[in-house]
């Protein structure tokens, strides 16, 4: 009976065990439901030219069937791991299995933005990670799961731990079989002694044919198991017209094999089995240490989120019941005992207790937390018994935001690995056509014979090296992170450390970002007798460090909950018993009609009740430590200062020249700041832009680089690129230098690759480097990328 080959995966069986099928007149026959799904799905996706460039290859069959995708629809799934964006859209991030090389992100990538609902579909190759946004009402998440499957992957939804182990089980496999090849190429070696020992004194064929045979088999084991991986990226690159660094290696290493077992069999020359397993385990050795520096970043997520609990006590009726965190609701009482560490934020409503903070801010002194004091998820109870209201939940704490926003810094990639990954495609490819052109040159206008020949384009292909090429920026952008993260920034993308390098200009807001952020009222002038409890409603009503001044210097109960309005920069309206009171800055109470004239150096707050002036307050704050330094040391590397602040000119003057500012400008209000950073860029400036307060998140969010202070507010967080946990200005020098080093690696990273292929390529081609030499030269340059990068640690550790 005759065989024939499946539509999808071109493998051959019997007529009557397949499935048969139509494609309009063509008659077509599937192995399995698997591959006639995948036909179906990629001929109604418009991806069936896949089958072109595929050509007489054949495929493994998808394994993993449309079943058990329901899960990813229950409610307890979509608390977990599924988040509700502002706009109304789905997102998860999910693990997809199977991907291995840029093909499959390409595929994956392709199958899903095409789904009708899905809105975004981004894959990172460094960690398999898949960013997912799609519309419920339209597609649902157990669909999306569908279609990876129906190609032949899989989704898991990401954990850190999963990673871990994702990550630990490609280690384990690569490190076995560097291992396998290690063991071949020590005993290939002594074989290869035995040789060439021979070759000098004498050896009888037969010796040397037994010999030959110990080495074949070595070197098969050596090639196609630990060199399988080579073959499989090589193969999924082919699928879709790619021409990658396994590409090369497998080409290099399988014509140096075929060559051997001819010169073996005719005993025509010498036979190059040892080239083939040091080739394949040098090169395995560098893809081992490339492992080892990816998985960095998951031990930087998992150390963070080890320290969380799975459960809280949470209190109902006085009675204590132990829940998932996920499960928790704004406003539920969660009680902490000594060595608890908070998994969500909130505020203390009885006891007391010291807390280490030092996971987030890098604080080792403890904190005493008392009734009304702000809980932060990942500090840890040192000492006593509190209960507290949750204010956000668990997706929503700043722990969380914290681990999402790491786990993301790598999604989006700067503009020189995009240019360096396009450099490295095209790369390959002028690779094989040198190669294919020097053994005609060697044939034709050399002399030599076709031994010779093979074994010097064979050369060429092996010494040429597009992993280090492929790996200049992607290590060094993962170190980068690392480092920025270990000093307290958090950068939201890795793309942000090549725009923060290239920065001239620097703005600062000046309350709780240059200076302490806790003003104290140093003197109150009044006008008339006011209400205090009337005043504390209203600055009770705000988050700003002025206001919580001025109300802890009338230290009075507010009178009643009150309908305040922040107008951002300027000052609080409100309307309390019948009466509009208003405080603020003085042009503020002046645009409300209230007659004020009062001059000072100090921060001022003014106060009036229906349009008469009470109360004039004065306040200073502290200049932040350091933070003069840092400013120069800024300046030094070229960068403008510029402060801008809604304080008075004589408030702002006095701080700009005990830090020795560029420039400043006062009693600047939201619109004005933005104005200023819009003008900046118009004039060709990269501005990067600090600040704490809501009044600095419009320009926050137009500024090249923001930079939010981690205990400012929550509109800045998520308006901002970078956020620094100590809310130090150290961090933001750190921030700042990192970037720099880390581009300045980059571009390091990229000459060391040109300037090694511009100068070992030609001697390959004339014939100086055998395939041997080729190989540990060519792992010699990855290994030199990733030392190179290295360097940036310093400034974790510093």
């Amino acid at each position: 009976m005759s065989k024939i080959a499946c539509a999808h995966c071109h493998l051959e069986f019997e007529k009557d065990e397949m499935i048969a099928d139509k494609d309009g007149a063509k008659e077509l026959f599937f192995c399995c439901k698997g591959c006639q799904g995948v036909y179906h799905l990629l001929k109604d996706e418009g991806l069936d030219s896949f089958y072109g460039k595929l050509g007489v290859n054949t495929l493994e069959p998808p394994k993993h069937l449309l079943e058990d995708s329901a899960r990813f629809d229950f409610e307890g799934f979509h608390k977990r791991y599924v988040t509700t964006r502002e706009d109304g859209y789905k997102e998860v991030s999910l693990i997809i299995e199977g991907i291995h090389c840029a093909a499959c992100v390409w595929l994956n990538e392709k199958i899903l933005t095409r789904a009708k609902g899905v809105i975004e579909a981004n894959i990172n190759f460094t960690n398999n990670k898949a960013r997912i946004v799609w519309d419920d009402s339209k597609i649902k998440l157990s669909n999306i799961i569908d279609r990876i499957r129906s190609i032949g992957y899989d989704a898991l939804p990401y954990d850190s731990r999963i990673q871990e182990e994702s990550a630990n089980r490609l280690r384990r496999q690569n490190y076995t079989k560097m291992i396998v090849g290690v063991f071949a190429t020590m005993n290939i070696m002594w074989i290869a002694v035995a040789l060439y020992a021979g070759y000098f004194t004498g050896i009888e064929e037969a010796h040397k044919d037994i010999l030959h045979l110990a080495e074949f088999l070595l070197a098969s084991v050596t090639l196609f198991y630990s060199g399988s991986i080579f073959y499989k990226g090589a193969y999924g690159a082919a699928k879709h017209g790619f021409v990658t660094m396994d590409t090369l290696v497998a080409t290099g290493s399988t014509l140096t094999y075929a060559y051997s077992i001819y010169a073996s069999l005719t005993h025509a020359s010498e036979a190059y089995f040892d080239s083939v397993t040091m080739i394949i385990t040098f090169v395995l050795i560098g893809k081992y240490l490339e492992t080892l520096s990816k998985k960095q970043a998951v031990d930087t997520l998992d150390k963070l989120t080890s320290v969380i609990p799975t459960e809280v006590a949470v209190v109902k009726n006085e009675n204590v019941e132990f829940i998932p965190c996920e499960s928790v609701a704004v406003g539920d009482i969660i009680e902490m005992k000594a060595g608890d560490v908070a998994a969500l934020d909130g505020v203390v409503i009885s006891g007391e207790a010291n807390f280490d903070e030092s996971t987030l801010s890098g604080e080792a002194e403890p904190v005493l937390k008392k009734g009304g004091d702000k809980i932060t998820s990942g500090s840890k109870n040192l000492d006593g018994i509190i209960r507290y209201e949750v204010s956000k939940d668990f997706k929503h704490s700043s722990f969380s935001e914290i681990v999402r926003l790491l786990s993301e810094s790598l999604e989006k990639k700067p503009k020189i690995e995009s240019v360096a990954n396009l450099l490295s495609r095209y790369f390959s490819i002028t690779i094989l056509s040198l190669s294919l052109l020097t053994f005609i040159g060697w044939i034709y206008i050399g002399g030599a014979g076709f031994e010779k020949s093979l074994v010097i384009a064979v050369s060429v292909i092996i010494i040429a090296c597009p992993c280090a090429l492929a790996l200049a920026t992607p290590i060094a952008s993962v170190i980068g992170l690392y480092a920025a993260a270990k000093r307290g920034a958090i950068f939201k993308s890795s793309s942000l450390l090549e725009t923060i390098a290239k920065a001239d200009m620097i703005i600062f807001d000046k309350t709780g970002t240059l200076t302490e952020g806790k003003p104290k009222v140093v003197n109150e002038t009044k006008y008339a007798h006011y209400d205090k409890s009337a005043l504390a409603a209203l600055v009770a009503a705000s988050r700003h460090p002025i206001s919580e001044a001025v109300l802890a210097h009338i230290a009075a109960k507010p009178s009643e909950t009150a309908v305040v309005k922040e107008i951002r920069g300027s000052g609080l309206e409100a309307q309390i018993d019948g009466k509009k009171i208003v405080g603020g800055n003085l042009e503020f109470l002046s645009k409300c009609g209230v007659k004020c004239s009062f001059e000072s150096d100090k921060t001022i707050f003014a106060y009036a009740q229906d349009g008469e002036l009470k109360a004039v307050f004065e306040l200073e704050d502290r200049v932040k430590d350091g933070a003069k330094e840092v400013i120069e040391e800024i300046k030094k590397a070229g960068i403008k200062t510029v402060m801008l602040t809604g304080d008075n000119k004589e408030a702002a003057a006095k701080v700009a020249k005990k830090l020795n500012i560029d420039r400043y400008e006062s009693k600047m209000t939201p619109q004005e700041k933005l104005a200023f950073v819009d003008k900046a860029q118009k004039e060709g400036h990269i501005v990067i832009m600090a600040g704490d307060g809501i009044n600095d998140s419009l320009a926050l969010a137009r500024a090249d680089i923001g930079i939010a202070m981690a205990s400012g507010a929550d509109i800045n967080l998520q308006t901002s690129d970078i956020v620094l946990l100590k809310n130090s200005l150290m961090e933001l020098k750190d921030a700042i230098f990192i970037g720099k080093k880390t581009y300045k690696t980059i571009k390091q990273n990229i000459g060391i690759s040109i300037l090694y292929n511009t100068v070992t390529i030609p001697l390959a081609m004339a014939g100086f480097i055998i395939p041997l030499v080729a190989a540990i030269s060519m792992s010699f340059s990855s290994i030199l990328v990733v030392l190179n990068s290295t360097k940036i640690k310093g400034y974790a550790n510093g």
